[in-house]
């Protein structure tokens, strides 16, 4: 049924193995090489040229075409965009996941099967869907569902979850049921040995190898505010701006010896609270507000007013383990805000991340974090059961 197939080649041993399987495996296989971050544009440098010339190798090795799209100004305005404005206002941003979702996943897929009259795309990523690696068991009638690979500690289901579930139906992923190992294996015996030697990238692109704070400089501006102990509401230092901390970060300060971490952000008043040891209360949370939830299972299961809550497992950080929690719709009358309680209090839970749902192997889908709650913040803890009663 599906005999072209796009591959995104990014110029690492992930992408470049599988379309060797795909090759393998009989599919005519164009290879596409999509730049999303102009490294001109700023002080620092991406690895985009040298990834470039990876891509190109791989193509040359493969025997197979390799054109370019230039997706820097989409890059520009959905994701490197939105990721400015939430350190503005205090949020802690995935631009993976946001990448996934407006390019590889929107833009490109719609370029593959639309512009270029392919049948399906595929990627390097460690996923997999009830379809097969190959789609080879696509049925029109049957829904799909996205699962955890057989490497699950290169599992990348989580940075999948905010992508629309229309687009797994025509989405390969090659690498499902192997292991790292095995594909770098692969990769040895097709002649791609020097890909296997590659840093593989971690982190996000257009920060590359500078420190952070530095970078978001570039960008924001210095607001200086207060550090706040959260017990005793006593001024205990200074900051340059809520945009350079995140919820759980040490912050080092000179006048006090016992470390402290920073616990919640208060926009308003530009106050970094900060709580005494790594292990303080107010550093945890079990009750989370999450809205705009993408659901991948199924259509929405709180599409009914009466819906129940529904069971599953959760984390926030993809390489977290899965937490039991429970998602209850917020009103009778909303579709997509939830409020998630978890069986076992999870430290350092971050507004602007997203709370990424399972189920068994399953990847149910995702929702952006907006407010994390403890048991210790007794008034939000009561506004919490009085939307629940009346939900």
């Amino acid at each position: 049924m599906f005999k072209k197939v796009v591959v995104g080649i990014s110029g690492g041993v992930d992408s470049a193995v599988s379309a060797f399987l795909l090759k393998e495996n009989g599919y005519k296989v164009l290879g596409v090489f999509m730049k999303n971050w102009d490294e001109f544009d700023e002080m620092g440098r991406c690895s985009g040229e040298q990834d470039l010339l990876d891509a190109e190798y791989t193509c040359n090795k493969l025997g197979i075409e390799l054109r370019q799209v230039n997706y820097v100004k989409e890059y520009w305005n959905s994701v490197f965009t939105n990721f400015l404005e939430d350190y503005e206002r205090g949020l802690t941003p995935n631009p993976d996941i946001l990448c996934n979702k407006h390019i590889k996943f929107d833009l490109f897929h719609k370029h593959a099967l639309e512009r270029l009259g392919y049948d399906a795309i595929a990627t390097g990523h460690y996923a997999k869907t009830n379809f097969g690696p190959f789609l080879e068991n696509y049925e029109e009638s049957k829904d799909v569902h996205l699962l955890i690979p057989k490497d699950t500690f290169k599992d990348q289901t989580f940075f999948l979850s905010g992508i629309r579930r229309e687009t797994l139906r025509r989405t390969m992923f090659p690498l499902g049921n192997y292991l790292k190992s095995e594909v770098k294996e692969i990769a040895k015996s097709c002649g791609l040995e020097r890909l296997t030697q590659k840093k593989e990238s971690t982190g996000i692109c257009f920060v590359g190898n500078r420190d952070f704070k530095e970078f978001i400089k570039e960008y924001i501006a210095s607001k200086p505010g207060d550090f706040v102990d959260i017990d005793s509401n006593m001024v205990v230092g200074h900051h340059e701006g809520i945009h350079q901390w995140t919820v759980g970060q040490r912050c080092r300060l000179k006048s006090f010896r016992k470390p402290y971490y920073v616990a919640q952000k208060d926009v308003a008043t530009n106050t970094i609270y900060v709580a005494y040891g790594h292990e303080h209360p107010s550093l945890y949370s079990n009750q989370i507000f999450a809205t705009n939830i993408n659901w991948l299972c199924c259509e929405n299961p709180f599409d009914m007013p009466n819906s129940p809550p529904l069971r599953c497992r959760f984390r926030f950080q993809h390489t977290k383990p899965l937490v039991d929690c429970t998602i209850y719709r917020k009103s009778p009358n909303n579709k997509t805000d939830v409020i998630v309680m978890l069986d076992k209090p999870l430290r350092a839970v971050t507004p602007g991340q997203y709370a990424v749902f399972y189920s068994d192997t399953e990847c149910l889908g995702s929702a952006r974090i907006v407010e994390a709650i403890n048991d210790s913040d007794h008034k939000r803890v009561e506004n919490l059961k009085n939307i629940l009663e009346n939900s």
